[in-house]
């Protein structure tokens, strides 16, 4: 790959943090205090990557059409979250040696994620501490989430760089496909929540298999 790259963003969930159990974990009691059917923890790879709202209409989709029962969900997700979000996540292996490269790079470093974004502030500050970021973006009202393109724009924005110096990095279709319509190149990994061939067909550029290999590309 012959191009440079002046900054680069991450998805947060499936991409620098492994969170899926503690996800999981904080929807199965909302659901469960609903009387509704709980879920595998791999069942949850599908559910999550669009936001909060999201996830519940899949869980539940009658939810769609029930502006109230999707409400009490979300709001009992933002509590239990917020008992669960530390207990079983993590980063994930080669991440913090990533981040370290990246840091002795003239790259601006960025997270834009479709969780919430106090909790999206929250891991960041608690996992990923010892590494700075121009941005650490969830989403929040104003902000169409991803793959609308509007993060992105906003990042590049306040960084007075094009998209077309972005590398976009996630694991999920709506992370390639944010990355393709914000004109970002997007690097879709292997070691997420969702599978490659569902990253190939959203328009990933290039796949790697470790964080490492994101380094490379960016040499």
């Amino acid at each position: 790959m012959n191009r440079r790259f002046k900054a680069v963003i991450f998805d947060l969930d499936g991409t620098l943090l492994d969170t899926l159990a503690d996800i999981s974990a904080a929807a199965n009691r909302v659901l469960d205090s609903l009387g509704r059917e709980q879920y595998s923890l791999d069942s949850f790879r599908t559910l999550v990557g669009d936001g909060v709202a999201v996830l519940f209409q899949r869980a539940m989709p009658d939810a769609i059409a029930d502006s109230s029962l999707l409400a009490t969900a979300m709001e009992r997700f933002q509590e239990c979250y917020a008992q669960e979000w530390n207990k079983r996540s993590k980063p994930y292996d080669g991440i913090e040696d990533l981040l370290f490269w990246l840091a002795s790079q003239p790259l601006s470093v960025s997270i834009l994620s479709n969780k919430p974004d106090e909790f999206t502030k929250l891991c960041a500050h608690h996992f990923l501490s010892r590494f700075s970021f121009s941005h650490v973006d969830g989403q929040r009202v104003g902000i169409p989430r991803k793959p609308d393109p509007a993060g992105v724009h906003m990042i590049a924005s306040d960084l007075n760089i094009s998209t077309g110096d972005i590398a976009y990095v996630g694991d999920t279709n709506t992370d390639m496909e944010t990355a393709v319509s914000a004109g970002c190149y997007a690097i879709g990994v292997s070691w997420g929540f969702r599978s490659v061939e569902e990253l190939k067909r959203s328009g990933a550029a290039v796949i790697v298999d470790h964080p490492s290999q994101i380094a490379d590309l960016l040499r």
